[in-house]
């Protein structure tokens, strides 16, 4: 099987080519492709063939040539993150909804051919009002430009596949909670700012309230999510193509709690309130819960608890010495 990642520099696009190579699925070549340079993974056998592209995924000829080899699956996480996306509207649309066209375009140009397409899509195609707890058919309502970019690419996905040119799944992922390495423009960052920072002894700035509550999975569990839909009978999805994964709801006073239990007190001081009403203004806006019925029903798998999720990072994430 031939696999290609958009976005693979990206944190979830390095950790699904790592499971992929250790024999997460078959496969005989694994494409990766971003704007940066890739970071091949170390293959568990001779048997992957591992080829990295530096190229810009926002041109339509540069996605042509990706598919021109016709990929079995194709993982989309290329993406401009929330925050990002509101502050630079003209490269959120060029990025999450103007290359998902042209990769859909370029795969429907081609005869006799209908891969896997594996969109990693957002719970921010979902803003206020909303119920407590989200039902998997509930009515898409947006609240921020990243959201809307996501959930016009889910339509753009469904319709493609409707038609026959793929077998799209779009994957409504959770906030990924603790992401390791530098901050990143994404306006919930903060989230595994407040975890991540204070266990390398260092301060974090907390910019909502303690009492927000919301929707979240480790970056272990999302590449499982990953790994999960590729081996998926798309037939098993019954035209239902977006599914909202499972995860766990916390209050970041919940966060804050597992912190304290993991790392004491001396940790949870590090953590300093400090208001920000522009990234407010965005994250109250998104979900607290789902009940992911269809997503559990066909084999995803959450977190358990957010002391879980701290010892996920610390074994597989979290720098060491």
């Amino acid at each position: 099987m031939h696999i290609l990642i958009l976005g693979a520099a990206g944190m979830l696009g390095r950790k699904l080519a790592q499971a992929i190579a250790a024999g997460g699925l078959p496969c005989a070549a694994l494409t990766l492709a971003d704007q940066v340079p890739p970071v091949p993974p170390a293959p568990a056998t001779g048997q992957c063939v591992i080829t990295c592209l530096t190229t810009d995924l926002a041109q339509p000829a540069v996605l042509a040539s990706l598919v021109a080899g016709r990929p079995d699956v194709i993982f989309h996480l290329a993406a401009i993150v929330s925050a990002e996306a509101e502050a630079d509207l003209d490269r959120g649309y060029a990025i999450n909804l103007d290359a998902t066209r042209s990769l859909l375009q370029a795969v429907s140009a081609l005869p006799d051919y209908c891969p896997k397409v594996i969109f990693a899509s957002s719970i921010a195609v979902f803003g206020t009002p909303l119920p407590d707890i989200i039902p998997d058919h509930h009515h898409l309502t947006p609240r921020s430009s990243y959201g809307t970019q996501k959930a016009m690419a889910e339509l753009l996905l469904a319709d493609y596949t409707r038609r026959g040119f793929v077998q799209g799944i779009a994957l409504r992922l959770p906030t990924i909670c603790i992401r390791p390495g530098a901050p990143n423009r994404a306006a919930s960052g903060f989230f595994s700012g407040i975890l991540r920072e204070p266990l390398a002894g260092q301060p974090a700035r907390l910019p909502v309230r303690d009492s927000l509550r919301h929707w979240f999975a480790s970056p272990r569990a999302a590449t499982g999510f990953f790994v999960r839909a590729a081996r998926l009978d798309h037939a098993a999805l019954q035209g239902q193509i977006a599914l909202n994964m499972p995860g766990l709801s916390a209050t970041v006073a919940d966060q804050i709690a597992a912190l304290a239990r993991f790392a004491g007190t001396k940790a949870t001081g590090l953590i300093h309130h400090a208001p920000d009403p522009a990234i407010a203004a965005i994250v109250e806006t998104w979900p607290q819960a789902f009940s992911a019925t269809q997503a559990l029903d066909l084999g995803f798998v959450a977190d358990s608890s957010f002391d879980a999720i701290i010892a996920a990072y610390v074994a597989d994430d979290m720098p060491q010495g």
